[in-house]
């Protein structure tokens, strides 16, 4: 097994994750089958009960594990099909290792972190190296694990000590490391001094850094990466300038045009004599699929808003905004993605004549929202908890409804934009869900007891759950993108439902649940006949979305936003002629 860790410095944030899944992309491209692994120090078991403003996104895989969004970075770029075991975690780390000393299993011996909690950590990583997570059954070539956090974290101590052994055992030509680091420029100077630190601590543990990435808004001046090759002494062909692409895609053409998996290879025992034909050809394919995709111009605009209760931390709708920037980029689009904060479009509270500072920003922001909403071509509500910015994602979708404008909900969106057709046509003003009042009259929504045990993390209904297309759906829009098939399969995270003693009188009014559970007892999917894309899902179709394979509900969303525009003559003179009917209609 091959091995190559992607490491950070002393700033997080600036790309680990699209530098390992970029890395993975061009050894796919070679042929070769790979993996990943992330590695999160913080105590907590998983992402599942971190709040999205704080923490960004919790991916959900399809094994129903809630984990940390590089995970998703990997399945998009890489289309695997990752599980739990691919996140570790202290708290996992250390829960385990806890049980086992509960159960016996150390014979009476004194458990630390060395040996124990480091071999539990070289152990889990070798387990996970060799199980294949790209559907082929066969073990993968490379693992690429990124290591979470910057250099010098206490808690990230167990986990540099577990893979500067790792490294000594495995020998170092199956063992690289590519550290990340920023060259911060301030008063027009690029400085290094957080590289050469962030080298010398990385060395002090043990690790040894065969590429240093540095992560830079613009190309390093020659003199910089000099100086980087000698204060870190590592040869100039070892320091990889990967600055600011017009989109993160085009990250794998930056490392390949440098040169960096040669560099890698040569550093392994590794070559492409050992891959098939066969691989040979598929990666040769992708690479040219993904180098298309990433290249084409695209000179029409599509204006689509998001409104929702996180905008501030946008890393919390981070799969939303990569499935619509996958189907735009499948459409050949720019787009133009609108933050709007569903608080700001809930009615103003009277002040009287007399109104303070507060009251006039409030007036402003709630002007600019709803100016905002209007200017847009499309919508989308996306998931959340809590009753915080409700009747404002509520409202935001009464007028998608009413004025014909495409619309998608997803999770709570699909839930409030229920609720708001119960309150408006189904003559139920006072239709709610059990999440926002335990004692409505009318519990439009209510809560999966099934789903909710005194244990919060992990309870929820999760993971890939079935989808069935209801007979007589025929004409439905949603279906067709999926092909027409009987029956879909996509990743929930939920804790309440639609309640089915109101279905009926809901579709009466017009709201059409097209997709139900195999039982027919859960809505999975609402849709409206009389709409040009007024959609809902209870699932949530982003975390399959992949780069070359946009998800279907989000395709539908950009492609009828784009007609809408048409239609209203906000036609952009440089869009092509798509026919968005024909996408509609399940073609392709």
């Amino acid at each position: 097994m091959h091995y190559i860790l992607v490491s950070g410095g002393v700033i997080s944030g600036v790309g680990k994750g699209i530098i390992a899944s970029s890395t993975g992309l061009i050894l796919q491209s070679l042929g070769f089958r790979v993996t990943c692994i992330k590695i999160d120090p913080y105590v907590s078991v998983d992402a599942g009960l971190m709040a999205p403003a704080e923490h960004g996104e919790c991916f959900v895989l399809g094994s129903g594990s809630e984990v940390d969004l590089d995970l998703g970075n990997y399945e998009r770029y890489l289309s695997l099909a990752l599980t739990g075991d691919n996140n570790i975690t202290t708290g996992k780390v250390y829960k385990q290792v806890i049980d086992k000393e509960r159960n016996g299993d150390y014979l009476g011996r004194t458990v630390q972190i060395v040996p124990h909690i480091v071999d539990h950590i070289k152990d889990w990583i070798r387990r996970v190296a060799h199980t294949s997570v790209d559907g082929s059954g066969e073990e993968p070539d490379v693992c690429i694990i990124e290591l979470g956090g910057t250099v010098g974290d206490i808690e990230s101590m167990p986990f540099l000590e577990a893979l500067t052994q790792l490294r000594h055992e495995s020998g170092s030509t199956n063992f690289v490391t590519i550290m990340v680091s920023y060259v911060p420029v301030i008063h027009g100077e690029q400085k290094t001094k957080p590289t050469q630190h962030a080298v010398k601590s990385v060395r002090s543990h043990g690790l040894i850094p065969d590429v240093i990435a540095c992560r830079c808004e613009k190309p390093l001046a020659e003199s910089t990466v000099r100086k980087i090759s000698l204060h870190c002494q590592v040869e100039m062909e070892q320091v990889v300038v990967v600055r600011d692409m017009p989109t993160i895609y085009q990250v794998p053409l930056l490392l390949r045009e440098q040169e960096m998996i040669p560099r890698l290879l040569s550093r392994m025992s590794l070559s492409t004599k050992s891959v098939s034909n066969e691989r040979l050809k598929q990666g040769e394919e992708l690479w040219e699929t993904w180098k298309c995709a990433a290249t084409a111009e695209h000179k029409a605009t599509v204006n689509i808003a998001l409104v929702g209760k996180y905008v501030t931390s946008p890393d919390a709708y981070m799969s939303v905004t990569k499935a619509l920037e996958h189907s735009a980029m499948h459409l050949r689009l720019n787009l133009n993605l609108v933050w709007i904060d569903a608080e700001h479009l809930e009615p103003l509270k009277p002040r009287g004549e007399d109104e303070n500072d507060r009251a006039v920003e409030e007036r402003e922001a709630y002007e600019k929202a709803w100016n905002t909403l209007h200017a847009a071509s499309g919508l989308i509500i996306p998931g959340g908890f809590g009753k915080r910015g409700v009747l404002g994602m509520m409202l935001a979708s009464k007028w998608a409804r009413e004025n014909k404008i495409p619309f998608l909900g997803v999770c709570l969106g699909f839930q409030v934009a229920v609720l708001q057709f119960a309150r408006d046509v189904c003559s139920l003003p006072h239709a709610d869900s059990e999440e926002f009042d335990k004692q409505t009259k009318e519990p439009v929504v209510l809560e999966m007891l099934e789903y909710n045990p005194k244990i919060k993390g992990g309870s929820m209904r999760l993971g890939l759950h079935e989808t069935i297309f209801q007979e007589g759906t025929e004409w439905s829009k949603i279906r067709a993108l999926y092909g027409g098939v009987q029956g879909v399969k996509e990743r929930h995270r939920h804790r309440y439902e639609v309640n089915p003693q109101f279905v009926d009188r809901l579709e009466e009014a017009g709201i059409h649940f097209v997709g139900k559970d195999e039982k027919g007892e859960r809505m999975e999917i609402f849709e409206m006949k009389d709409h040009p894309y007024f959609v809902g899902t209870q699932f949530h179709a982003e975390y399959q979305s992949r780069v070359l394979d946009p998800s279907k509900p989000y395709l539908g969303l950009v492609a009828a936003s784009l007609d809408y525009q048409d239609k209203q003559g906000k036609k952009d003179d440089n869009a092509g002629d798509l026919d968005t009917s024909r996408l509609m209609n399940g073609s392709k």
